[in-house]
């Protein structure tokens, strides 16, 4: 159920921003659930055979066949929505499929980037993180997504790396775009970012709309290579991997579902929630972040844990 509970904290920041706007909003699952009480007016729920699709990142293979209307915007269950969509709608208009990237020749991604090319004749291919698919209702996006479809079925053979033990999503579309001519929106942190390329917190609060996340330069502890050197503030934040046990984003569920849920006004939703998760938080990441040189003399490295979401 943990990606169920993502899913319910998305549905809840888009209706907050975006209930009454004329965009439906659907949960897509084959698990056996209901939706809560706040989300009965203004969510849908597609429900799927157990199994349907495929298992890991195969489904999001079948958005054209999932798609419920002319032009769909597919989110990650665990990304927030920070302010209104129809702004994202228009940037997108027109494209049958895309994302938000950049592109890539060389090296090395989810396989190597020469002998993908070597095989399909492309230039370059779309590199992104498929934390959000736009897609419309048409026989362009239909190629795009049986071709990545039929690529996956031959997928080892390509040489391409697995993700968790599974098929990824994003090489298998970005080939099928870039055989079909399509490019990646050219990304400038407005879209979608994800915490593992922005990994630095500067605000987040779904009830102001605000998200401001940073990639520092180095020689700071949290600078990663793959990422510029620049601050953005996404409409749609992409807690990957871990971030979704952070107390950030803990704070700001909780917020949300004691305002849509339980009633509560937000200033009180606000203030709870920072007593009980925000302040709490902090203080053990302070103090973590102070200890750990000690921790490691008198103990050394921690295990890796497992991540609740293999």
């Amino acid at each position: 159920m943990l990606y169920v509970d993502m899913a319910f904290n998305l549905a809840r920041s888009f209706l907050f921003w975006n209930r009454n706007s004329g965009v439906s909003f659907h949960i897509v699952s084959d698990l056996d659930i209901d939706l809560p009480s706040d989300l009965g007016d203004g969510v849908s729920l597609m429900r799927l055979a157990r199994g349907k699709l495929g298992p890991g990142f195969t489904p999001k293979l079948h958005l054209d066949s999932l798609a419920p209307a002319d032009r769909t915007l597919f989110i990650d269950a665990d990304c927030l929505c920070m302010g209104p969509v129809h702004e994202t709608f228009g940037r997108f208009a027109g494209r049958p499929v895309s994302v938000v990237g950049g592109s890539i020749s060389s090296g090395a991604w989810w396989g190597s980037i020469a002998d993908i090319r070597a095989r399909t004749g492309v230039a370059s291919l779309p590199f992104f993180n498929g934390g959000l698919y736009y897609l419309e209702r048409c026989d362009a996006a239909r190629k795009v997504y049986m071709r990545a479809r039929e690529i996956e079925q031959q997928y080892d053979a390509w040489g391409l790396l697995r993700l968790r033990g599974h098929p990824n999503d994003e090489i298998l579309m970005a080939i099928a775009m870039a055989e079909a001519g399509i490019e990646a929106m050219p990304d400038d942190g407005s879209v979608m970012a994800a915490f593992n390329y922005y990994p630095q917190f500067v605000e987040l609060d779904v009830f102001r709309g605000r998200c401001r996340i940073a990639n520092p330069a180095a020689p700071h502890p949290l600078h990663t290579p793959i990422a510029p050197v620049r601050a953005v503030e996404p409409r749609f934040p992409h807690f990957v991997n871990t971030y979704t046990d952070h107390w950030r984003y803990r704070a700001e569920a909780l917020k949300l579902r004691l305002h849509m849920l339980s009633g509560w006004p937000r200033w009180l939703a606000h203030a709870f929630a920072l007593c009980a998760v925000s302040a709490p938080g902090w203080s053990l990441v302070f103090a973590r972040d102070s200890l750990r040189p000690l921790y490691r003399r008198l103990f050394g490295v921690r295990a890796v844990t497992a991540s609740k979401r293999v």
